[in-house]
């Protein structure tokens, strides 16, 4: 069954680890990161993009894809199924789809109208016992056409949106979606610790987790981030696999062509990108 994101995420920042919301973007990624999770008893946050959810034949499809695999792996660890970056429209399709968490993304409109419709989202979720995530300052890089320059947003921002009550903040401080660029500064930390003076115990969200340094990603975590974004590093575990398989052209031999063979390396990828994520996030035995 299906929880909102809510008391994972405040055992996280209580307990000083991060819970990791792993992006999917197909069967092969779910179950993936369903049994990883399982497998090391760690709390996770499965995210869909709006791109993402319409290549899945749209929410319904992905929520019931989700919850079918629950059942039939047996996944008893606490599973958040979360959207990403989403519009106003989006995020309320979702809830409507059965999500069990949403984020509202409002960075790109001016602060006021940003509180004006996460405020009407943060009633509606109430009602719902859904968890919902703010955006404070477009974070770097581009995702489903929101592009921002690696911005780091306004403490004081940050304070006006987690007043009215949202599960969690995800604010930017100089992080990029994709991949960095050689000449990326690094994440700003004085801005965190700003942030999590003003925000308190509210959990804070880490976006375009692929490519930033562990001791950068733990210190993150030291300063109050409890929600670590992964899309882009299961994406480029998955592809290598997958191109090793057919470079070495097994998929030539016998049955190799089968997809369940052909797509099975990847899937091995794929989880041990998590493995390796949840060790660093320090989510394992947290469910």
């Amino acid at each position: 069954m299906l929880v909102s994101a809510k008391e994972m995420l405040t055992k996280a920042k209580a307990g000083k680890y991060a819970v990791g919301q792993f992006n999917i973007n197909n069967l092969e990624w779910t179950k993936a990161i369903l049994l990883t999770a399982q497998e090391l008893n760690s709390p996770v946050i499965l995210g869909v993009s709006e791109g993402a959810g319409k290549y899945m034949c749209g929410y319904k499809t992905v929520v019931g894809m989700v919850n079918g695999m629950i059942d039939e792996l047996g996944i008893t660890v606490p599973v958040a199924l979360h959207l990403d970056h989403g519009s106003y429209e989006g995020a309320k399709a979702c809830i409507e789809a059965g999500f069990s968490s949403v984020m509202f993304d409002g960075s790109h409109y001016p602060i006021e109208e940003n509180i004006a419709k996460t405020k009407e989202l943060v009633e509606y979720c109430d009602k719902l016992g859904l968890s919902l995530e703010a955006e404070v300052g477009a974070i770097g890089g581009e995702e489903d056409g929101v592009v921002g320059n690696g911005e780091v947003a306004d403490p004081n921002e940050c304070k006006m949106i987690a007043d009215l009550g949202v599960t969690m903040l995800a604010a930017g401080i100089g992080n990029i979606h994709g991949k960095y660029p050689e000449n990326w500064a690094g994440l700003s930390f004085d801005t965190l610790a700003e942030i999590q003076k003003l925000t308190g115990t509210m959990p804070l969200v880490l976006h375009g987790g692929t490519g930033i340094p562990a001791e950068m990603i733990q210190k993150a975590i030291s300063l109050g981030v409890s929600k670590i974004n992964v899309n882009t590093e299961c994406q480029l575990a998955f592809a290598a696999a997958t191109r090793e398989y057919v470079e070495a052209g097994k998929d030539q031999q016998g049955k190799g062509f089968d997809p369940r063979k052909l797509l099975a390396p990847g899937f091995e990828a794929i989880k041990a990108t998590v493995k390796e994520k949840m060790e660093l996030f320090g989510s394992i035995n947290k469910a």
